[in-house]
């Protein structure tokens, strides 16, 4: 059995064609719009009587990929209903030979189920997300902390705590690629309902970005213009270089855009920052970035920056004003060293 990943198209597909023989199983990977597994499924049968298709999403989070290859939480097989002969899913469990004996969940379905596994996984990711932060702006109208909200209902074992940590919202190369894409197959295939709950979903992330910069304005006096802003955090998540649809960019260049002087410091994106968005300053380090500047944004939760020594920091700034755009850092000390404290969704510092 020689197994290769499924094409995105058809001249790929083409190609693998050329090399495919009978018995062979070809093992698509690839997040696709529901309905391609089964064409391309029809395209080898007709071209290679006596080989199979089978499709089997990754799941694999930026940063983890190998540790998510060699012990995922689950394994998806989407194989043909009809085949016979060697089946897909004992050519799969041969080549997952370790983890199906570990004991690792196995789902076995068809191929239309298979393709959505993915979608539908980050899109539930994406829905938590935008849920707290929709939660956030309800805290900030009644004032509300957000962040004791999450701890209480997370109890709950029904919800649990992870993905409701409230703030600037999802970003990178996955979850706002896999929702939108998701949202179009659906409005292709009529649903409009569930079109227009996943729009909300992205709505709201989107509006995060927007009340971030709203939130600086307020704390700057009611203007960004001249005011200098340092801005911590530039890729999409921590220990990662990833500015895809990053948030914490976003905000900068808004506030760049607006008016105000930035200067950026993350640990491993600038330079992917500076071939985007180069009229914004950078800087090596948090002190660098902070130095006379009139706020400081969290942006990005990298451990570096969750763990600054406020007292020693505050002498840096120009004004003890901290915006916390993830709800990272911990409130009481930084208060203590007489900062004013403002994140998204919670209480305003006395």
């Amino acid at each position: 059995m020689r197994g290769s990943a499924c094409p995105r198209n058809g001249v790929r597909a083409q190609s693998l064609l050329g090399v495919l023989q009978p018995g062979e199983l070809v093992v698509g990977k690839s997040t696709v719009p529901v309905g391609t597994a089964a064409r391309l499924a029809e395209l080898v049968v007709e071209k290679v009587p006596g080989a199979a298709l089978a499709w089997n999403p990754e799941f694999l989070r930026e940063g983890f990929a190998v540790q998510d290859t060699l012990h995922p939480d689950r394994l998806v097989y989407g194989i043909p209903q009809d085949e016979t002969g060697p089946t897909a899913e004992a050519l799969l469990d041969e080549v997952y030979a370790p983890i199906v004996a570990a004991g690792t969940p196995k789902v076995v379905t068809d191929y239309a189920t298979a393709e959505m596994v993915k979608t539908a996984a980050n899109s539930f990711l994406a829905t938590k997300i935008s849920f707290i932060n929709a939660m956030a702006e309800l805290c900030e109208a009644t004032g509300a902390d957000v962040k004791q909200l999450a701890d209480a209902i997370g109890y709950d074992d029904r919800i649990g705590r992870k993905f409701l940590n409230a703030g600037l919202g999802f970003g990178g190369g996955c979850l706002p690629k896999d929702i939108r894409a998701f949202m179009a197959r659906t409005g292709e295939l009529g649903a409009d309902q569930a079109l227009t709950f996943l729009r909300e979903v992205d709505n709201i992330n989107m509006r995060r970005r927007i009340r971030m910069v709203e939130l600086a304005r307020e704390v700057l006096d009611g203007s960004l213009l001249g005011k200098r802003v340092a801005v911590l955090g530039a890729a999409f998540k921590p220990e990662s270089d990833d500015i895809r649809d990053s948030p914490a960019l976003n905000v900068a260049a808004q506030l760049q855009l607006q008016g105000a002087n930035v200067v950026l410091t993350d640990p491993a994106a600038i330079e992917n920052c500076k071939k985007q968005w180069p009229q914004i300053d950078y800087a090596d380090t948090p002190e660098e970035a902070a130095k006379g500047a009139d706020a400081v944004l969290l942006l990005t939760e990298w451990k570096q920056f969750r763990e600054l020594d406020p007292v020693a920091f505050g002498k840096v700034v120009r004004q003890k004003r901290v915006l916390d755009g993830r709800n990272a850092l911990d409130r009481d000390k930084w208060e203590a060293a007489g900062w004013s404290y403002r994140a998204l969704g919670r209480r305003h510092s006395s």
